[in-house]
């Protein structure tokens, strides 16, 4: 004989596992945070033993979750945290809400155009556009691209708290090259970033693919948060204004945060 069973948590029942939504609420915190917190302001949040918060903090650690900053003596999301947002934006509503906006961002410029989310230090991209009689571009749908080097992740790291970015790129073994130009020390990687919040754009001119450049506007969730980046890309060779283009990206990527709202 079946009997119903109700689906819907009941927020006053305990935990069944309380480890595992112990973990939970941490993450979800240092989700809400605009940058790395110490342990101690985890707990007197959620009221969790300080011992089960290093505990949890420690194996997070070791899976990728969450990253220590020693000298701030910092708690911040790792880049596993970041992965799991790329996943649901690859499968929910960025992917659906953007598409048509980067099919119309490739019609008014006569320019390729792409979304793409952070994935740990990469770019993935999931929305891409080619404009006609455009040659083809490395940012298929499915594909990651070094975010240092690319429009597209300037604009989001530009967006993240700097102790965010430092535990991304601490060194500069953590900066992969394509075609010898662009950051390769942390250093001048925070002078690229100060660069694109001055311009209110990122750019990139050859550090994907040599004879060709881009432009980006990071596209933010209700809080703030860098979701996703929208670009456009064209050949040296039509010498277009990347300031014209920027705007227009500017208005797209304006029009897709309304819509995610």
């Amino acid at each position: 004989m079946w009997h119903s069973v109700s689906v819907i948590p009941d927020e006053h029942a305990e935990p069944q596992v309380p480890a595992a939504d112990q973990t939970l609420r941490i993450l979800s915190f240092l989700a809400r945070q605009r940058g790395p917190v110490a342990a101690r302001t985890i707990v007197e949040h959620l009221g969790i033993p300080r011992s089960s918060v290093y505990h949890l903090l420690a194996a997070m650690a070791q899976h990728g979750f969450v990253v220590h900053l020693d000298a701030e003596r910092r708690w911040g999301l790792g880049a596993a945290a970041f992965e799991l947002a790329g996943g649901y934006a690859r499968q929910q509503p960025l992917a659906r809400l953007g598409r048509p906006l980067v099919a119309a961002l490739a019609d008014r410029t006569g320019e390729s155009a792409h979304l793409a989310v952070m994935a740990g230090r990469d770019v993935l991209y999931i929305v891409e556009e080619r404009a006609p009689r455009r040659p083809a571009l490395v940012t298929d749908v499915g594909v990651r691209l070094p975010a240092h080097l690319t429009a597209t992740g300037r604009a989001m790291l530009a967006m993240l708290p700097r102790e965010q970015v430092r535990a991304l790129y601490p060194d500069a073994g953590s900066f992969a090259d394509r075609t010898g130009r662009g950051p390769r020390r942390p250093g001048e990687l925070r002078e690229v970033l100060r660069a694109t919040r001055r311009a209110g754009h990122a750019s990139e001119d050859g550090e994907v693919t040599l004879g060709f450049r881009s432009v980006a506007v990071a596209v933010r969730d209700h809080t703030g948060w860098p979701a996703a980046a929208l670009a456009v890309t064209w050949p040296d060779e039509s010498r277009r204004d990347g300031g014209e283009l920027a705007a227009v990206a500017v208005a797209a990527a304006a029009e897709l945060e309304r819509r995610l709202r």
